[in-house]
């Protein structure tokens, strides 16, 4: 097992119990060797020819990316406030193949940091959106071309409120009823600005129109259920609110990780799909070992084993210790800091 010590793992590793034990592209340290040792593990795939990293290393990562394409997609809002216009050669052929790129990063977690909304909520919430529904439509094995129509569904699923006046989509307290009933009329205003724009399905100006419904009819704007929600909206409000929960926004602070899946879990239960819900959480739970945490008391750890009876309760090594949530429930995940 030692002459593994210092590779970068190729390809995810499970238990007997078909639990992930170590995700893909980590570098392999001591702690990662005696962990799969406990586990009986002893065959394993790495990369021995590791590509020295480029010189400009910001500019590989995540973040950087996702920077760059939120100034395009502000660029893009800002040519449709004044033209009524998408311009689909932008669109097309740089803001939907840098939001598929960034969504093909292999880390989830260093990806979920890299599009939180911090600043710009408006712009950077269209990119993050479009990034987490493209990760969900390649869990959900979307053919090629429907994952690219998902795409640029997602990153355009808020077009409408560029007529939504600005000092109340920017309002830094809660809306009042009479602001939220014209906020509401972004999803209107979008199917419209979309349903006129060839070169983008209609399957695109549905989403704009639907992401705001829910699974048991409460939604807006038209309160439709379950069966008459296409499946791309579906795929949207999982993503639209798993951002939105995870963001620093006008009105409230981005909420802890563990209220977060809470939250989600939650809406199982009549407002959002269960299967796309189901699918999103297991590909985050699944791929949680190795990833260093922040524990609700702020200390620093790295989860080691997930318990498959409580997913969301695994065992994290803090130091010397090792502290197991499913037992100590007055701790919890408040971030994943991934590597």
């Amino acid at each position: 097992m030692r002459n593994y010590l210092g590779k970068t793992l190729k390809n995810e590793v499970v238990n007997a119990f078909g639990v992930t034990v170590l995700p893909a592209n980590i570098v392999l340290e001591e702690e990662h060797l005696i962990l799969l040792e406990k586990h009986k593990i002893e065959h394993i795939s790495v990369i021995y020819d590791v590509v020295e990293p480029a010189k400009n290393a910001k500019s590989s990562t995540p973040h950087y990316a996702v920077s760059q394409v939120t100034i395009r997609a502000k660029e893009m809002y800002d040519s449709i406030r004044e033209t009524g216009k998408v311009p689909m050669d932008e669109l097309q052929n740089n803001i939907i193949p840098a939001v598929k790129s960034v969504a093909s990063h292999p880390n989830i977690f260093e990806l979920f940091e890299a599009v939180k909304a911090q600043g710009d909520y408006t712009y950077q919430h269209n990119i993050g959106v479009g990034v987490l529904s493209t990760m969900i439509g390649k869990w959900l094995n979307l053919k090629e071309d429907e994952l690219t129509a998902l795409t640029l569904a997602a990153t355009l699923h808020d077009v409408g409120k560029v007529k939504i006046p600005p000092e109340i989509i920017n309002k830094p307290g809660k809306l009042t009823e009479a602001e939220f009933e014209v906020v509401k009329k972004h999803t209107i205003y979008g199917y419209e600005i979309l349903k006129k724009t060839e070169g983008i399905s209609y399957r695109a100006a549905l989403v704009a129109l639907q992401h705001h419904e829910r699974e048991d009819g409460r939604g807006y704007p038209l309160g439709l259920t379950s069966d008459k929600i296409d499946n791309f909206s579906k795929i949207v409000a999982v993503a639209d609110i798993f951002h939105a929960m995870s963001s620093d926004r006008p009105y409230h602070k981005a909420l802890p990780f563990y209220e977060v899946v809470r939250q989600l879990r939650e809406g199982y239960f009549g407002q959002l799909d269960p299967h796309i819900v189901s699918v999103f959480l297991e590909n985050i739970t699944t791929k949680m070992i190795g990833q260093k945490v922040v524990l609700t008391d702020d200390r620093v750890g790295e989860i080691v084993f997930i318990n498959p009876h409580d997913e969301e309760a695994p065992l994290v090594r803090v130091g010397e210790e090792f502290v197991d949530l499913s037992a100590e429930r007055q701790l919890q995940i408040k971030q994943i800091i991934g590597l």
